[in-house]
C-alpha cells in the first residue's frame, strides 16, 4: 500500500498461494476453511469497511474460526491482500466480439473503472509490483489484444496499456477522494457548490479574474460541483484514445 512498508515475504511460498500448488486440508470437527472462502471474506470486509478493517482476526472472527486456523491457510496480510487483489481481477468482461482498437481499449477502460468503484480499496492495495497470479496474467494478456496486430512493437503495447490504466487508476482516486470528502465534511458536492456558489460570483467577478470566473462558473453549473469524477475519466480516456491513434497512425506511416 502506498505509504505503507510492507513486510518481506517469501515469494515461493507467495507463488503458491496464488496459484494453489499447495494448500492444507481442512479436517473435521469445524466449518470447513480453504483459501478461496478465507480471501471472499477478505473481500466482503475490504468491500464493505475500507482496507484499514482488514486484519487476519477480523477474517477469522467473520468466518467464526480461531485466527491461528487462518494463518494455516494464509502466512498474512500481506499474502491475503494479494490473493484477495488476483481474485478481484478475474471479474473483468472479456467478450471477444469488439471491432476496432479503441472500442476494445474503451472496454478495458471502463471494466477497470467499475473495478475500482466496486473495491475502492483496490486504490491502496495495489503497488507497482504486479500479482503474479493466474487471474491478473489472464487480464494483461487480454487487455494486451486490444492493441495487438496494429503495428505497434511490444514495448509500445505495454506501454498503450499502462497509460490507459493509468488514467482509470487516477480518475477512480480522485472518485473515492471525492466519496471521503462528502463523508468526512457531511457535505455533497451538489450542497458545497451551492453553499460557495454565490461567493465565486461575488468575488470573482468584479474584472480581476474574468477567464477564472467564466470558466469555474460555467464548469460548476455543468456538474453541479467544483470536479465531476465521471466527466474527468470519459473526457480524459478519449484524449488518451485521440493520443494513441496518433502513435498508431504513425507506425503505419513508417515514420520512427
Amino acid at each position: 500500500m502506498p505509504g505503507d512498508r510492507r513486510p518481506s515475504v517469501d515469494p515461493a511460498r507467495s507463488l503458491a498461494l496464488l496459484w494453489r500448488t499447495r494448500e492444507p486440508v481442512s479436517r473435521g470437527g469445524g466449518p470447513a476453511l480453504s483459501v478461496d472462502r478465507i480471501v471472499r471474506q477478505g473481500i466482503e470486509i475490504a468491500d464493505a469497511e475500507g482496507i484499514d478493517a482488514l486484519t487476519m482476526r477480523r477474517v477469522s472472527e467473520a468466518l467464526g474460526v480461531a485466527t491461528m486456523s487462518v494463518y494455516t491457510y494464509v502466512p498474512g496480510k500481506t499474502e491475503l491482500l494479494t490473493v484477495m487483489i488476483d481474485t478481484v481481477y478475474g471479474e473483468t468482461a472479456r467478450p471477444a466480439d469488439l471491432t476496432g482498437w479503441r472500442a476494445r481499449l474503451e472496454q478495458v477502460a471502463r471494466e477497470n473503472w467499475a473495478l475500482y468503484r466496486r473495491h475502492p480499496w483496490l486504490l491502496r492495495a495495489e503497488t507497482s509490483r504486479p500479482v503474479l497470479g493466474p487471474n491478473l496474467l489472464a487480464k494483461y494478456d487480454y487487455e494486451l489484444g486490444a492493441v495487438d496486430g496494429i503495428g505497434l512493437t511490444d514495448l509500445e503495447m505495454d506501454s498503450v496499456l499502462t497509460l490507459v490504466l493509468g488514467h482509470v487508476k487516477s480518475a477512480a482516486r480522485a472518485a473515492l477522494d471525492q466519496v471521503d470528502l462528502e463523508r468526512d465534511t457531511g457535505l455533497t458536492e451538489d450542497q458545497w457548490w451551492r453553499a460557495h456558489a454565490p461567493w465565486l460570483e461575488l468575488f470573482a467577478t468584479g474584472g480581476s479574474f474574468p477567464t477564472a470566473a467564466r470558466v469555474g462558473t460555467a464548469a460548476g453549473q455543468a456538474h453541479g460541483a467544483a470536479y465531476h469524477p465521471a466527466h474527468a475519466f470519459e473526457f480524459g480516456l478519449q484524449r488518451v484514445l485521440d493520443g494513441i491513434a496518433v502513435v498508431i497512425a504513425e507506425r503505419a506511416a513508417g515514420t520512427p
